[in-house]
């Protein structure tokens, strides 16, 4: 077995048990509900349910990226035992936790000068980025080095591919993600934009959609257009929407028979930015660097 660790954030967005399972370290980011401050620890501070039952009242949240102490203790844990580290980070189109480990890394090569740190801008969101380790794990198990891991790294995180839709754009109005005139409009309108992750790592509005049911066909089309053919693998998040997740779901399991379908949670984190009532789905398929041309014609 090669002799490294395959580590990445708690924005992953799966469950602490699925990282077990497959051998994937995490640490965590922090957020703040109301004028408390949590770590972000797959619902075990505070449950999922309560956060966004807490967002629902009123309260308002804050996040706040993983600071530079916290990534030198973390990934120094492992290079004092003689293990080289591969990381997987949130965004650089939403984060700047990836610039911050890169600095820590650039760092700790000088002191641990025998030792391989990698630091993997995953250009993915929530279980995006868990769809990606879940692919690296796969090759780290067949035995890839730590070099050729982040090879496959580079060239994977670009056929990930991840959408969302809302039936409630207040809290993308409030992050920025979406315009407040957009929003507010959308909200009258019962409109569910069909959102994507770029291959720029950053959120785009694809589609407005009027209609939960119309959202959920339309959602199975982007698989159909923009997947693999032989679809194997999905993860499905919910921001405590789990049934609405489980429609989509459905719809995906008659048009791939077989295919295995994960649900998590989306976390604090994200879902600090998302809202209740957001469902995400991820899957493996087409370059998103070709697909971004597509919608830019």
């Amino acid at each position: 077995m090669e002799n490294y660790v395959l580590s990445t954030e708690t924005t992953a967005d799966v469950s602490r048990e699925y990282l077990e399972s497959r051998k994937i370290a995490s640490i965590p980011f922090h957020y703040s509900l109301g004028n408390k401050e949590y770590v972000d620890d797959f619902g075990e501070s505070l449950t999922i349910h309560d956060f966004y039952e807490a967002m629902r009242q009123g309260e308002m949240t804050r996040t706040s990226q993983i600071p530079n102490g916290e990534y030198d203790a973390y990934f120094r844990s492992f290079l004092e035992k003689g293990l080289d580290v591969i990381h997987v980070c949130l965004s650089s189109g939403l984060s700047g936790t990836y610039n911050g480990a890169c600095m820590v890394a650039e760092s700790l090569r000088e002191e641990f000068s025998d030792r391989k740190i990698f630091i993997v801008d995953s250009l993915c969101a929530s279980s995006g980025i868990g769809l990606l380790v879940e692919q690296m794990a796969n090759q780290r198990d067949s035995g890839c080095s730590i070099e050729e891991l982040n090879e496959y790294a580079l060239k994977t995180r670009y056929l990930v591919e991840l959408w969302f839709f809302s039936g409630d754009l207040t809290y993308f109005i409030r992050g920025g993600r979406i315009s407040k005139t957009a929003g507010t409009l959308g909200n009258m309108l019962h409109i569910e934009p069909l959102m994507s992750v770029g291959a720029d790592g950053k959120l785009k509005v694809r589609k407005k959609i009027r209609g939960k049911k119309k959202t959920m066909t339309t959602s199975l089309e982007m698989v159909q257009k923009y997947g693999d053919a032989d679809q194997k693998t999905i993860f499905i998040s919910n921001s405590d929407c789990l049934e609405d997740a489980k429609i989509l779901a459905n719809l995906l399991e008659e048009a791939y028979p077989g295919v295995k379908i994960h649900h998590f949670d989306i976390g604090t984190t994200v879902g600090s930015h998302t809202g209740p009532g957001t469902v995400a789905f991820f899957f493996m398929g087409r370059d998103r660097r070709e697909i971004e041309s597509e919608f830019n014609n």
